[in-house]
């Protein structure tokens, strides 16, 4: 039953924070897209997804900042619309919205993939279906069930990925992982570089897209019950967890099997495990990257519904959109966000071929633009708090050097993805995204503008 209030609830806690901001970097990309780019890179991948998560944190350090200071609904909606106009902040949030819709259809055909090893006869859309329930229905409890669900998913990944590289690592200096493991497969088999270092560069547009996620922890700012403290927590946790989550895991996962016998289209580390007759274990991780895929899902139900209700209280969305239940939850944006991903999970099934590679197409250029946005609105959030004589709590290193050099980075990236066929599409859909996004923004402001009139 909805309620006449419009006020969310702060019902996350530091624990519940610091969890998501791992969990939402641990998910299709670590477990699945790893075995795209170590085709790609060969061993010199683990410095690629160092460097991209590298860039990453400093990213997430200059949104943090940012929702320290100001702990509102929308983040960096709202950190674009104050400080780089209403346009940037439409184009933000809605650009989030969409980008994070697509992220949902990419994860719930993961969970197909991933119940098909078991079952193979089990249609995929099946699966995606029952993951669409729980998610949603643990999101319409309230936002400590949110918190409580994607702290224990976030645990069981934790905890697999240590014991893995536990795991690996007795089976390393045991002897146990036969003839062909050993520290010595990162430069035997065509060495550390082994497509040139124009193989790493090449992976990097693929790498820097695990990382996606990580931004969650700015949608928690309005729900979390100390912001203050728990943000600044959970954003410095996030380089140390990028280096043994992503380049531990990675280097222990290619110590034990050649990289150039990884097969793309599975998860590379049940199927080492199982080559490695470690069937068990394989089972084990089967059920890990499937709770990935549901954690990943879970944030992404979370973080839609909150952004459309932060684009409801810019203004930039229908104030229907503002309502919550007595519960803090806000029911229109949940709905509006749920059948939005069904639509495109629909079309996924119904069209796998053309349909699925432009939307996804459209998820790439949706992430470029909204991880430039953040370091740009922080340029200007700086900017204005300097000229008011004003200081942050919690500031970004070596600001502006580095949000400089992060927006370079992510203009590399765009150079790297013309320079890839299968990628270019990305590219090109970047200005055409952008042109819809002002033709929306355009439309809005006429109606609100009408609003406005009418009852003056």
């Amino acid at each position: 039953m909805a309620s006449d209030d419009t006020t969310l609830h702060r019902g996350l806690k530091s624990r519940h924070i610091q969890l998501m901001a791992l969990g939402g970097a641990i998910g299709t990309g670590l477990f699945l897209g790893v075995a795209e780019t170590v085709k790609l890179a060969g061993p010199s991948v683990l410095l690629g997804y160092a460097v991209a998560g590298l860039v990453a944190f400093l990213i997430m350090r200059q949104l943090s900042e940012m929702m320290v200071d100001e702990p509102v609904a929308g983040s960096f909606g709202h950190f674009a619309d104050k400080y780089c106009g209403r346009f940037a902040g439409f184009v933000s949030g809605w650009n989030y919205w969409v980008l994070y819709v697509l992220v949902s259809m990419a994860e719930l055909s993961a969970v197909g993939i991933y119940v098909q090893y078991w079952f193979p006869n089990v249609p995929a859309w099946v699966s995606a279906l029952g993951c669409f329930v729980l998610a949603n229905g643990i999101s319409l409890i309230n936002v400590r069930a949110f918190g409580e669900s994607e702290f224990w998913f976030s645990v069981i990944k934790v905890a697999a990925i240590i014991a893995m590289i536990v795991y690996g690592v007795f089976l390393l200096a045991s002897g146990g992982a036969g003839p062909q493991a050993g520290v010595s497969n990162l430069w035997t088999h065509g060495g550390f570089f082994a497509h040139g270092i124009q193989g790493l560069v090449m992976s990097m547009a693929i790498i820097m897209f695990s990382f996606g996620g990580l931004e969650v922890i700015g949608i928690t700012a309005a729900e979390a019950a100390d912001p203050s403290r728990s943000i600044p927590r959970a954003t410095n946790q996030t380089l140390w967890r990028i280096l043994v989550f992503y380049v531990g895991a990675l280097a222990v996962l290619l110590s034990l099997y050649p990289w150039d016998q990884i097969v793309p289209g599975a998860s590379p580390f049940v199927l080492i495990f199982k080559a490695l007759d470690a069937g068990v274990v394989a089972h084990v991780l089967n059920v890990v990257v499937l709770t990935a895929a549901l954690s990943v899902y879970n944030s992404c139900v979370y973080s839609n519904s909150r952004m459309l209700y932060g684009l409801a209280v810019q203004g930039h969305a229908p104030r229907a959109l503002l309502r919550v239940n007595e519960r803090g939850v806000p029911l229109a944006s949940l709905a509006v966000s749920a059948v939005a991903t069904a639509l495109c999970v629909g079309v996924n099934y119904a069209v796998p071929g053309k349909a699925l590679g432009l939307l996804m197409g459209l998820a790439v250029a949706g992430m470029l633009i909204n991880w430039a946005m953040i370091s740009w609105s922080h340029l200007r959030f700086r900017a204005a708090k300097q000229a008011a004589g004003e200081r942050t709590a919690f500031p970004s290193p070596l600001y502006p050097l580095t949000n400089w050099a992060c927006l370079l980075y992510l203009a590399g990236i765009v150079a790297i993805m013309y320079a890839t066929p299968e990628l270019r599409v990305s590219v090109w859909m970047i200005p055409a995204w952008l042109v819809v996004l002002a033709i929306g923004y355009r439309a809005a402001e006429g109606r609100r503008a009408r609003i406005a009139r009418a009852t003056s």
